[in-house]
């Protein structure tokens, strides 16, 4: 594992909790020689997390489109920033340079780019990890959910499976780390089962 992309908020959050916990993974990335790719703005958490890889001389690559340049006030101190046409190229650019994806707490911008990247691995697109860090239970209800969708038939238990989700970032990483993504195989749904 090489790099890590990081979805997270362009806002610092209501709790303390989630930019100790950007800059924990942070630290955590940088000791363990993994790059960080993230969506290239300097403020929320995103500021954090890039600040802290920085702080540590880690490797960082912001992916930021042009239109948000300037309402996202994007990293001054990332020397690897990549300037892209529109947010799908941004989404595309981060997918590419990245062995994994996590997301930390944040809005819907962080959920959207999430469930896209885990909806790539269920139709078996990339076989990359996925994984949410539940920051004092910021994902405990998306969770849920997924578990719900599984009970009424519209997530297959394999799939809901591959979305890892830990409470600590050393667990995490681990989790990342021992991923085996040849035991999932994407498997459509048969028509008797409509």
């Amino acid at each position: 594992m090489r790099r890590v992309c990081v979805f997270c908020g362009s806002s610092p959050g209501a709790r303390p909790a989630y930019a100790e916990a950007a800059e924990e993974l942070a630290a955590l990335l940088v000791a363990n020689g993994i790059g960080v790719v993230y969506g290239g703005g300097g403020v929320g958490l995103m500021g954090r997390l890039a600040d802290a890889v920085l702080a540590q001389g880690g490797e960082i690559t912001g992916v930021i489109p042009d239109a948000l340049v300037d309402r996202e006030i994007g990293h001054p101190g990332v020397r690897d920033m990549r300037t892209v046409g529109s947010m799908h190229e941004r989404k595309a650019l981060m997918a590419e340079l990245s062995d994994a994806f996590v997301a930390l707490p944040g809005g819907i911008g962080t959920l959207e780019e999430l469930v896209e990247v885990f909806t790539w691995s269920q139709l078996g697109l990339h076989r990359k990890p996925c994984g949410l860090l539940d920051v004092e239970g910021y994902y405990e209800e998306l969770a849920a959910f997924l578990d719900h969708a599984v009970r009424e038939r519209f997530l297959r238990e394999e799939h809901r499976s591959t979305l890892i989700v830990e409470r600590e970032p050393a667990a995490l990483l681990e989790r990342l780390r021992a991923y085996e993504p040849e035991a999932i195989q994407p498997k459509w749904i048969d028509r008797d089962e409509t």
